[in-house]
């Protein structure tokens, strides 16, 4: 799941790949501002057919936040 994510990132996003870690934070770490996080989250929400909830998404901090979500509601 993690090398997916990393995938979108770097493909999508064009996020440097040494910057991406699970600890890594979207804001603070990759720079990320809030389209390209919007695009993150439509580009997640269509790879693994899912909705990620509005309220949960300030929750989604970290690379590791996002694919523990990811497991938790494909699981469902």
């Amino acid at each position: 799941m993690f090398d997916e994510i990393k995938s979108i990132l770097i493909d999508e996003l064009d996020v440097d790949e040494a910057l991406i870690t699970p600890d890594a934070n979207f804001v603070e770490d990759l720079k990320l501002n809030s389209l390209e996080l919007a695009d993150l989250v439509v580009l997640c929400e269509e790879k693994y057919n899912i909705e990620i909830e509005e309220d949960e998404l300030h929750s989604l901090i970290t690379i590791g936040d996002l694919t523990d979500y990811i497991e938790e509601k494909k699981a469902e």
